[in-house]
């Protein structure tokens, strides 16, 4: 599915990551949204301007993705006069939450028709709120926008916003194309796997994922819906949480995980010698391993996961889990799994999409947590306070393939948040937000010094 395209190309096919995006995005796994709060009404004129500007800078964002289900290919390509982006607006959420999880269960990308179709990859509405706020959601394809490229362009949006109200011309960092698919930057031989070593890899992944244990499912087969759930920690805490994952010399997903897997093992009531084996999907952001080296504002997707498992008993230490979590991850780097696994992932993503009876109870779950490797970090100006900004929320939709639970975390003016979003009614609110809210109370009784 790789291509030769130079970076400035202004078509092309998909890549093969980008492929299983596209074949994962219309079933409801992988539409971004980004939800920005106000406590004013935002100027339409300066933040359509601001998004036009992104558009034209970054012109992945104003591509077309062509869809023809009877080849079952998909392709990018970027009109020579395209129509510029158009907010939408709607008064139909009743609160900020509300206002995102509608975003990630509208699907632009769903085909039922199965008729060759072309749709933008991105929109923005602006939403009314009842309690004199206003949200602006931005709405992104994950496969032409992973986590760092939509926390950039965040970043960037807000800047070109601030910088139109005061009438301030603002540069932003600009692309020639497209850009290539992540395959086509993994430097030469660190893909490479011999024949009988992907069918042994293969074979592993597909048996020990019925090994797997799971949280309740309130409801088996497919999902319809994704909800929202939020993770938040204050700065002292999150500072001697910080703290120990440093000394510790571990990152703070490993941490997070750790408390999620105990969390989970906790919600069953099991007997402290049984032993329950999690899976954990753990998202790394390739661009400064390729080649070349892509910087942050490379829009596109330039993540890989590695999977991995690991088993947890009663009465764990949510350290000790949290440094074996860390230590598996950094084996499976050291020996390059994020690029020697990554065509073997796409494929069993794409197998589980089309046989989701192979998954537990038909509910297309492929692991219990997804973390990043890495948080976003994000600090508020003087420029936001102007503008009215009240709070920023980044993350996508999982009710098609994916996790029971995935964590999009950010370092927010040094305080933990975390965005939380699960399928439904596979889970319920009720069931996630205690689950969550366990995770939270290990998180905050850990002993941080060694």
């Amino acid at each position: 599915m790789s291509t030769e395209s130079p970076p400035d190309a202004m078509s092309r096919p998909v890549g093969g990551t980008e492929y299983s995006w596209c074949r994962a995005v219309p079933g409801g796994t992988g539409v971004t949204a980004l939800a920005l709060l106000f406590s004013k009404p935002p100027n339409l004129s300066h933040l359509q301007s601001s998004i036009h500007k992104l558009q034209h800078s970054h012109p992945i964002l104003r591509s077309k993705l062509r869809s023809d289900p009877s080849t079952n290919t998909f392709s990018l390509s970027t009109p020579s006069a395209p129509n510029a982006l158009q907010i939408q607006s709607s008064d139909l959420a009743q609160s900020f939450y509300q206002a995102l999880e509608n975003e990630m269960n509208i699907n632009a990308w769903r085909n039922q028709d199965n008729r060759v179709t072309e749709n933008d990859v991105m929109f923005a509405t602006v939403y009314k709120l009842p309690d004199q706020k206003w949200a602006v959601v931005l709405r992104l394809h994950t496969g032409v926008c992973d986590r760092t490229a939509a926390a950039f362009l965040l970043r960037e949006l807000l800047g070109l916003f601030s910088a139109g109200e005061k009438c301030v011309d603002k540069e932003i960092a600009k692309e020639n194309g497209i850009g290539l698919p992540i395959e086509d930057c993994v430097p030469a031989g660190k893909a490479s796997k011999p024949f009988w070593a992907r069918g042994v890899d293969m074979l592993g992944y597909s048996v020990n994922s019925f090994r797997f244990s799971h949280l309740e499912f309130k409801q088996p087969g497919l999902p319809n819906s994704t909800q929202y759930v939020r993770l938040q920690i204050g700065l002292q805490d999150t500072d001697r949480i910080l703290n120990g994952c440093k000394s510790r010399k571990i990152k703070l997903y490993a941490v997070l995980t750790a408390a999620g897997f105990i969390a989970a093992r906790a919600s069953k009531n099991l007997p402290d010698d049984k032993w329950e084996k999690y899976s954990l999907a753990t998202l790394i952001d390739c661009r400064a391993l390729l080649e070349p080296v892509l910087s942050d504002h490379h829009i596109g997707f330039y993540h890989s996961a590695i999977l991995n498992s690991h088993d947890v008993k009663g009465g764990e230490d949510v350290w000790d889990l949290a440094k074996r979590i860390f230590t598996a991850l950094e084996t499976a780097k050291n020996n390059n799994k994020h690029f020697t696994d990554m065509a073997d992932l796409n494929f069993l993503m794409c197998k589980a999409i089309d046989n989701p009876g192979l998954t537990p109870s038909s509910s297309l779950r492929t692991s219990l947590i997804s973390v990043f490797e890495d948080p976003i970090t994000e600090n508020s100006s003087q420029c936001h306070k102007e503008i009215g900004l009240l709070d920023c929320i980044g993350c996508a939709s999982v009710h098609g393939v994916s996790p029971s639970l995935a964590i999009f975390d950010t370092l927010r003016d040094g305080e933990l948040d975390c965005a939380c979003v699960y399928p439904s009614p596979t889970h319920s609110r009720e069931q996630m937000q205690d689950f969550v809210d366990q995770m939270k109370k290990i998180l905050l009784g850990s002993n941080s010094s060694q």
